[in-house]
């Protein structure tokens, strides 16, 4: 795999795009389906406000019209007011728009959609759809990284037949997976719904079972204990990479980075640079996230998460990859924005780069 990496910025996109930044459409799609549809609105709003407030001395203007489509769990896309079919929706818009996608989880971020605007011709922001629906699967996720060279937990994806056909067995084969505990997620769903913790294997039947009662299948993978952090990572394939500098995130006492933890005000702390990791670790975070990024063939930019395992006298260990966002959360409680700034990156900025990273995409497309 040929591609370059970098972990210091090589020249942004948005310096290769300025005159056109200043005269495109933006519409940013928001909402959706999924579990994620409340945090999917406030990314939405806040890249809009973002996209449209005044840009900072010496950044570039633009765009020239930002456009907020929600997305209405009927189906219909809700434009200025009126709901419509998607079709209906894309014909009001010019044919050079680019569509922003704040969307996060289901249909939003599992390819349909890209699916839809490639097809379309339409420019959108983040992965195609090959990438999107591959890192909304956590299990084929898992089993491209390690393919490149990334460490992943062990585990075992549980579906639905598989448990009604002998959930006794399952479970007495999972229990041998790990002697640390057990991490029980849905293998599509985000947000960390649906997910348990456990510290043996007495919890598996009733974790799983709550996974598949949503519908999903359930991952379980044996439990990394250590810290918690993720990396962001900007570019396209066959272009530049660079990773922002991960973030350490440090639940409360007695919990994980669960919904209420990444949502709410009150919720875990964050820190970048991370207040606990040698440097060396930190600097093997990045280099593991551009892989991860390049491996799943990520557009745009993406959000992988890891644990650092750390054994009983807190030596740190190789990072353990457990997923990659290929939308990640644009929140004011965010964690790409928190990384990006920590590098000079304003969120308004963050968001033009994303919108300039499309174009340079959809013209390596054409070329």
């Amino acid at each position: 795999m040929k591609m370059e990496l970098a972990k210091h910025a090589p020249a942004r996109a948005t310096e290769r795009h300025v005159d056109r930044l200043a005269t495109l459409e933006v519409a940013v799609l928001m909402g959706g389906t999924s579990s994620e549809r409340e945090v999917s609105l406030r990314s939405g709003e806040a890249v809009a406000r973002a996209l449209a407030s005044a840009p900072e001395a010496g950044a570039p203007n633009g765009p020239a019209r930002v456009r907020s489509i929600e997305l209405a769990p009927d189906g219909r896309w809700v434009l200025d007011g009126r709901g419509a079919d998607p079709l209906v929706v894309l014909r009001e818009l010019q044919p050079s728009t680019v569509f922003f996608l704040a969307l996060h989880g289901g249909r939003g971020e599992d390819g349909t959609l890209q699916g839809l605007l490639d097809a379309l011709g339409r420019i959108h922001t983040g992965s195609g759809v090959e990438a999107s629906a591959l890192c909304m699967n956590k299990h084929l996720t898992r089993l491209a990284l390690r393919d490149a060279g990334v460490r992943v937990a062990s585990g075992r994806l549980v579906t639905t037949a598989a448990w009604r056909a002998d959930a006794a067995a399952l479970l007495r084969e999972l229990a041998a997976l790990s002697s640390t505990g057990f991490s029980v997620k849905p293998n599509r769903g985000g947000s960390s719904v649906a997910t348990s913790l456990l510290d043996g294997a007495e919890g598996l039947r009733a974790a799983i079972e709550t996974v598949l009662a949503t519908g999903d299948d359930a991952l379980v993978e044996e439990r990394i204990r250590g810290a918690e952090t993720t990396c962001g990572v900007l570019g396209n394939r066959g272009g530049a990479l660079r990773s922002l500098t991960p973030v350490e995130i440090v639940p409360k006492d007695g919990r994980f980075f669960d919904y209420q933890e990444k949502y709410s005000s009150a919720g875990a702390q964050e820190f970048c640079p991370p207040r606990s990791l040698a440097p060396k670790t930190v600097a093997r975070i990045g280099e593991l996230a551009l892989l991860a990024h390049a491996a799943a063939g990520c557009d745009g930019y993406s959000r992988i998460d890891f644990m650092i395992p750390r054994d009983a006298s807190g030596v740190e260990g190789e990072p353990v990859a457990l997923e990659i966002n290929t939308l990640p959360g644009m929140t004011a409680r965010s964690l790409l924005p928190l990384a990006a700034g920590a590098e000079g990156l304003s969120f308004r900025a963050l968001c033009v780069e994303l919108v300039a990273l499309a174009l340079d995409k959809a013209a390596a497309q054409r070329s």
